[in-house]
């Protein structure tokens, strides 16, 4: 079947092959097309209204006639000043790229001459403030990279200007990517849409509010511990934590080189898809892309299956449900999920996971690793870079003081040539990856199910508790998906994590997207309409 998102080169979306349903367009043969289009004519005309447009509307629009990449630019903007820079002022983006309408103009031009490159063609994307970007500083949140200007783009947002999209901005991140509340030196604490007095999440937490909030069609996060999936839980998104070795790392600021991934955060399951299909492959600067090779489908959205549950087997962890009060809100939600999940077709199956304990005991390695490639990053920049070491920026005080005690205990550590850290490196992943496998062997499942964190968005000031459960998927390297499950009673998001084999992506897309196309939970933000 062709792939109905993939453009050519001097040629342009053949709608009348392809009907726009739920934000995707779905591939049909020209006479069944022809007969829908009556029925749709009234969906193809209506004028374009930016707030929760899909990546496929956008270019619908565009090649209608209706849109332009440079009017759709200008409207993300208008809504950045509106709720970003005055108002509510979320502070969720730190850095607007002040060429995006003169790229955005170019890029018009292109399509008009030769076609679109592809899906995201002319389509405004944010990206969290550690993917280096050559034409705006990366900063990681801190005051002392912030006038850091990399040389090169790091190797995803390469990939995503030869794609023809437009990386709009740079988004906030909790510091350093250190925690899950997003607040940092130079950005202040960014805010959650849904609830101005709670946490967005994080360290991904910029991405996630402005996505929700509607400032651009959709975002890159990272992810070391939960950092794309938490802040996309939260702010009623899709979030793609990918398999270690599909996307490259290359430019991105280190936190754990050896859990760190960057991936997608969208508001559809299509979206994320899109992003994913542009962002993944081998990239000789990071080894463990080789990995990918003949790992990845012709495209992601080919897996974008309305009836994907029907006769899915998956397994749900009950082990990581929430049972104490504070988590039964959650809890709720996602056994509600889990009842849809059957409705819509699917099998699902309570397991145990092996070792869990076991697994659960053992610590991110953030608190290794992260000197030592930090300051490999720092020496890459060159003669440029604004401090060569953790202990300068340390002894520069341009940091958050909240921050202090965490950064001077990782650079307190001499050496990763322990036994304490290759136990962790070696055995770790060994105990996580085998008991994952072994429960979806002997189960014959396509994929684990619970909830993406086990609390909501705390208010801000309070602790913010997410629970472990992000651990599973950075501790074995499995790519893992989470999908908006709903709203607790108070109005607060919940998302549900599907876990799968490694480079099994296409498995979760179809899952995700069924489930998402069965329940359609996500609802945009009042307070940004």
């Amino acid at each position: 079947m062709q792939n109905p998102l993939k453009f050519l080169r001097g040629g342009s979306i053949a709608l009348l092959s392809g009907v726009l349903i739920a934000g995707a367009l779905v591939w049909t043969s020209p006479t069944a097309a022809a007969a829908s289009v009556e029925k749709n004519v009234s969906v193809a005309s209506k004028a374009f209204i930016l707030e929760e447009a899909t990546i496929a509307e956008m270019q619908q629009a565009m090649e209608e006639g209706n849109l332009t990449s440079k009017k759709l630019v200008q409207m993300y903007l208008d809504r950045i000043k509106t709720y970003d820079d005055k108002g509510m002022n979320l502070n969720a983006v730190l850095t607007l790229n002040p060429d995006a309408l003169k790229i955005a103009e170019q890029l018009d031009r292109e399509r008009q001459e030769k076609g679109p490159r592809s899906p995201l063609h002319g389509i405004p994307i944010l990206v969290k403030d550690n993917f280096d970007t050559s034409d705006m500083p990366t900063t990681a949140g801190c005051l002392c990279l912030k006038d850091s200007v990399p040389a090169e783009d790091a190797h995803q947002i390469a990939k995503l200007k030869e794609a023809g999209a437009i990386v709009l901005g740079k988004t906030n991140l909790h510091e350093f990517a250190f925690g899950i509340t997003t607040s940092s030196s130079l950005g202040g604490q960014t805010l959650n849409p849904y609830d101005l007095t709670r946490y967005p999440g994080g360290s991904s937490g910029g991405t996630g509010a402005a996505i929700a909030a509607n400032f651009a069609a959709a975002g890159l996060g990272t992810d070391t511990g939960g950092s794309i999936r938490i802040p996309s839980t939260f702010n009623s998104l899709v979030g793609i934590r990918p398999t270690i070795g599909l996307t490259s790392r290359d430019g991105i600021i280190p936190l754990a080189l050896t859990q760190d991934v960057g991936g997608p955060m969208a508001r559809t399951v299509a979206d994320a898809a899109l992003l994913l299909d542009a962002t993944a492959g081998y990239d000789p600067d990071d080894v463990a892309t080789a990995y990918s090779i003949g790992e990845t489908p012709a495209s992601y959205t080919d897996f974008l299956q309305i009836d994907g549950l029907k006769g899915a087997r998956i397994g749900v962890a009950v082990e990581l449900f929430g049972s104490k009060p504070e988590e039964m809100a959650v809890t709720d939600v996602v056994y509600k999920a889990v009842d849809e999940l059957k409705a819509l077709g699917a099998e699902t199956v309570p397991v145990p996971i092996p070792n869990l304990s076991e697994i659960m005991s053992y610590p991110s390695l953030s608190s290794y690793e992260f000197k030592f490639q930090l300051n490999d990053y720092l020496h890459e920049l060159g003669p440029s870079a604004p401090y060569d070491s953790l202990s300068a920026i340390i002894e520069s005080g341009q940091f958050d003081k909240k921050q202090e005690e965490s950064m001077k205990t990782r650079n307190a550590r001499e050496s990763l040539n322990t036994e304490e850290y290759k136990d962790i490196v070696l055995k770790r992943t060994k105990v996580t990856r085998e008991a994952l496998l072994k429960v979806m062997a002997d189960n014959h499942l396509d994929a684990i199910v619970y909830p993406s964190t086990t609390q909501t968005a705390a208010v801000i000031g309070q602790e913010q508790n997410a629970g472990g459960n992000n651990r599973l998927s950075p501790f074995s390297g499995f790519p893992a998906i989470t999908v908006p499950a709903g709203f607790t009673p108070v109005g607060l998001p919940v998302g549900i994590e599907f876990l799968g084999r490694a480079f099994d992506e296409e498995t979760l897309i179809k899952l995700a997207y069924s489930y998402e196309q069965g329940t359609h939970h996500r609802k945009a933000p009042q307070l940004t309409p």
